[in-house]
């Protein structure tokens, strides 16, 4: 009986939520132009328009969204792009990923995608730098490059037919990653940089993926004005050799520990996320006088967040009140020295 009751007021609601007709809906020429937009909601279009993914139109010509999110305009094509959804990859961008099976000549990965991408094995630079042909040797080496929960920072290649991305690491700045922090936010808030490898002033080097994973470690090359943003990511002596890095200092880890907390803040109020947003997160949170753990507090959160509204010149994606999502779950997993 209470399983129909619910049932039953669940398809009430369901009737609150349909689109209400356009004779009750404001003029469009009274209505804000701001790009993000709630489910039923006008969206001011030019005539002879194209619908996209999360529109409607409606009888009498009225494009309305379909989901929350923010409008996307490419000539006369009008989409909206959710703000809490899977990732979508594009060429070029550069992700983070941890293998989740190793099987025939490829890798796939997990990489927050609607499926697991895809690493070939030519798609890797081989021990030394190596050009040639993979052979059936190299097969049965694979695990030796990388095995189940793997975290690797790599770049989208090309779609398959599928539509499952593939992968490439053939470049020293991508590869295996180890001895720092995994964060996962949300991938429409991920700004798209010049340089999605970024080393802070205060001893903190970042991996900004787009598909929403974020790495954390602690800076081994001296300071982020030793090396040009193409050595950042070299790989190291330490690595090639196959030793394992030393173990992060007290200091190392509690910056990091700060630096993941201002992601997560800023994930929690829908903040776009790049270095400058994080490196005033950050600078709040000291100038408050506030250690990591106190800074997700819900008293806190908004203070520290308040300087990051302003960076970009007011680029933000959304700010849409606070998330009901608890603070603490962005922090995937902790990979110090393996």
């Amino acid at each position: 009986m209470d399983k129909r009751r619910r049932l039953s007021s669940s398809s009430e609601a369901g009737a609150h939520i349909s689109f209400v007709p356009s004779s009750s809906v404001p003029s469009l020429s009274h209505r804000s132009l701001e790009p993000v937009v709630t489910p039923g909601e006008p969206i001011p279009a030019e005539p002879g328009c194209l619908r996209g993914h999360g529109t409607l139109m409606l009888d009498d010509g009225t494009l309305v969204a379909t989901v929350a999110g923010v409008v996307e305009r490419v000539n006369k094509l009008v989409s909206v792009r959710p703000l809490r959804a899977r990732y979508h990859g594009e060429v070029g961008d550069v992700v983070v990923g941890r293998i989740s099976e190793v099987g025939a000549k490829r890798w796939r990965a997990d990489v927050n995608g609607r499926q697991d991408a895809l690493l070939m094995l030519s798609s890797i630079n081989l021990p030394g730098g190596e050009q040639r042909r993979r052979t059936a040797e190299d097969q049965l080496n694979m695990r030796q490059f990388y095995v189940e929960n793997d975290l690797l920072s790599a770049e989208v290649q090309a779609f398959f037919q599928d539509g499952a991305m593939s992968l490439h690491t053939r470049s020293l700045k991508y590869g295996k990653l180890s001895g720092g922090l995994l964060v996962k936010v949300a991938p429409s808030l991920m700004k798209r940089l010049k340089h999605h490898f970024h080393v802070f002033a205060f001893g903190v080097s970042t991996i900004f993926g787009m598909n929403g994973y974020v790495w954390v470690s602690p800076d081994r090359s001296g300071g982020a004005a030793a090396h040009t943003p193409d050595e950042l990511n070299d790989v190291s002596d330490e690595q090639r050799s196959g030793q394992q890095a030393a173990p992060a200092t007290r200091d190392e880890r509690e910056r990091i520990c700060r630096v993941r907390n201002a992601l997560v803040a800023l994930d929690a109020r829908r903040v776009a996320i790049s270095p400058a947003t994080v490196a005033a997160v950050y600078e709040a949170s000291l100038a408050a006088g506030l250690a990591p753990r106190l800074m997700l507090l819900p008293a806190n959160v908004a203070t520290i967040v308040e300087p990051a509204l302003g960076v970009h010149g007011g680029g933000i994606t959304a700010e849409i009140g606070d998330s009901d999502a608890p603070m603490d779950g962005g922090m995937v997993g902790m990979e110090v020295g393996r």
